[in-house]
This record gives C-alpha cells, structure tokens and sequence, in this order.
C-alpha cells in the first residue's frame, strides 16, 4: 500500500478530489498554505493499494496543469536601500507536489 501527499492550489483542489473520488480513491482534505506566492494550497492524503497506484496517478497529473499567473514582487527602487515597488512577474502555478510514502500498516477502526 502506498501514501500519496498531494500538494495542489486550490483552484485545483474541488475537481481533484472529486474526479479521485468517482474513480473510486479515499481522499483527506489538508487546508494548507504555500512558501512562494503565501497563497492557498490544498494538501491531499490518498491511500491506494500497490496495483491501484499508477491510476491515481494519472488522474492528479490529468487535473493539475501548471500554468502561468502574473505576481506582484517587491523590487527594491535603484539607488535607494530598504524602500521597496512592486512590479509585475510571470510565475508558473499549479501542478501538483506528491510525496509517495510506502505504508506499513494500515488500520480502520
């Protein structure tokens, strides 16, 4: 059995689970917040069994396209220290960060 950790944005998070969810994977919902742009992110716990594994995968890398998306980052104004503008930057989003954990041991009560 493995542990799937699917980090994903949110704006990906609703379809994700509930295409997971039709083909027949439990998943667990994480409110999380990610380092780069702070912004929402969704982290998912999917267990599957070995021979399941590579279907689940399939439907995260299906749902989650990276795009790109316009930020605001500070940029300091020339000549001048600690004052900071923010200026327009294209950033790559989405996709999905996973973590695959082999489980040991798994137990519903």
């Amino acid at each position: 059995m493995k542990l799937i950790i699917a980090i994903v944005q949110d704006e990906d998070a609703s379809r994700l689970i509930s295409n997971l969810m039709s083909e027949g994977f439990g998943v667990t919902k994480l409110a999380t917040t990610g380092g780069f742009l702070r912004s929402g992110n969704t982290t998912l716990l999917v267990g599957v069994e070995d021979d399941k594994f590579n279907g689940a995968m399939k439907v995260i890398e299906r749902v989650c396209k990276s795009r790109k998306q316009i930020a605001t980052s500070p940029s300091p104004i020339s000549g001048t220290t600690g004052v900071y503008v923010p200026y327009p930057v294209e950033v790559m989003v989405g996709g999905a960060t996973i973590f695959v954990l082999n489980v040991e041991q798994f137990v519903k009560i």
